[in-house]
């Protein structure tokens, strides 16, 4: 058995080891409680003849052990990170080392995620499931923009978590970025069981409404196109560290945060606030607005991780990389316009396709600067001053902080 009456014993030699009596002091005080920590350790494992033959073998596995094995999965844990170390793409410091930021806004942003939880049971439906019910309580176009939409984002969000969680995160080296990444797709999964709520209270076909992105072609092309980008980075064989795999990860971070979550989110999204400063489907309407303000954060997070990548890798951003990136943003646009057409082929809700067409090239301008991109669509105005007070996009870093504690409480939104 161990004896603890060596921690009464001076020890002259460790004087060496601090500036100051009190310092060599602590100093030895910390190497004997690591012996003595250790050599219990070791005891622990010796078997006793209480263990039985499971036991016994568990504790001779470990003896086994080869730490050298595990300890070269953790990269750089050998040595403290230093900031400068940190990296968005193809960082060689340890991943498992939180501490230092070298990306506050990240880690600000995970703060305020975690801050503004909410879980879609606390939206009463009631009222919802009585005007979906009634035969004169919504148009024919209304039904319509409902059904489309949460056929759409039911698939979306889903998409989108898969490509954090198989592709993103793992190719991201930076952990507080990943820190942030793990609580968007929590936030993502959120999403999802929303609309799936929504569904199951509204009493619809769920295999219809989950199935869309399979069966309308203005849902399906958006699936598709979104697809397209996650493919060669799901691959568990694909790595970054060359330019060409690279540029495929930016690709990717632009297509779901600049298009996906930037775009295609954005004519669902208005149709179905439109109904709730109606006073029509205001729980869903509810639901709608709490996501939104995650996406918020979500695409300003993702701009952010996309512009620091450009900046700590410049050969990337060449002419074809431009080129190609503003390709995506207006066929992201483009696709966004036929759906809006699609989902309201007559006016409705105060709005029409023509004036949604007007938003969606508004809001694609948006996305171009972001990134450093020119213009496309030069003299385009929001055609739907009323969504300022939702999601100002001259405004998108300030809204979700503005709203933090307005969001957190849970109380219901007013449509005023």
């Amino acid at each position: 058995m161990l004896s603890w009456d060596e921690f009464d014993k001076e020890d002259g030699e460790v004087a060496a080891k601090g500036n100051t009596p009190a310092q060599a002091a602590a100093a030895a005080t910390l190497d004997k409680l690591d012996s003595a920590g250790g050599a219990a350790a070791l005891e622990a494992r010796a078997a006793t003849a209480s263990d039985s033959e499971a036991v016994k073998r568990a504790k001779a596995a470990l003896d086994a052990l080869d730490v050298a094995e595990g300890l070269a999965e953790l990269e750089g844990s050998s040595a403290r990170v230093a900031v400068d170390e940190k990296r968005m793409i193809n960082c060689r410091a340890d991943l498992n080392q939180l501490v230092p930021f070298k990306y506050d806004w990240a880690w600000q942003k995970y703060l305020d995620g975690c801050a503004n939880h909410w879980m879609p049971q606390e939206v009463n439906m009631t009222a919802d499931i009585a005007l979906w019910k009634s035969q004169d309580g919504l148009t024919e176009d209304e039904r319509r923009i409902v059904m489309r939409n949460l056929g759409f984002f039911s698939t979306a969000d889903s998409l989108v978590a898969n490509n954090l969680a198989l592709a993103v995160y793992r190719l991201i080296t930076n952990p507080e970025c990943r820190q942030y990444i793990l609580r968007q797709a929590f936030e993502e999964a959120i999403h999802t069981h929303a609309y799936q709520y929504c569904i199951e209270s509204l009493g619809m076909d769920e295999g219809e409404i989950f199935n869309m992105y399979h069966e309308i072609p203005s849902v399906a092309k958006k699936a598709a196109w979104g697809l397209k980008y996650t493919r060669a980075i799901s691959d568990p064989e694909f790595n970054t560290g060359t330019v060409e795999t690279d540029k495929e990860l930016l690709r990717n971070l632009i297509a779901y945060y600049c298009v996906l979550e930037g775009i295609f989110f954005y004519c669902g999204f208005t149709q179905i606030l439109s109904m709730g400063r109606r006073n029509k489907m205001t729980g869903v309407a509810e639901q709608f607005q709490y996501i939104l303000r995650d996406e918020s954060m979500h695409l300003n997070f993702g701009i952010d991780v996309i512009n620091q990548i450009k900046i700590e890798n410049p050969h990337l951003w060449d002419a074809a990389m431009k080129e190609e990136a503003t390709q995506m943003i207006l066929q992201g646009t483009q696709l966004e316009i036929e759906y809006a057409r699609d989902t309201m082929p007559r006016g409705v809700l105060g709005m029409n396709a023509a004036m949604m067409e007007d938003y969606l090239k508004f809001i694609a301008n948006r996305r171009l600067t972001q990134i450093g991109l020119k213009e496309e669509y030069p003299g385009t105005t929001n055609p739907f001053p009323w969504m300022s007070e939702i999601m100002d996009l001259k405004k998108e870093k300030n809204f979700f902080e503005t709203r933090v504690i307005e969001y957190q409480t849970g109380g219901a939104l007013s449509w005023d």
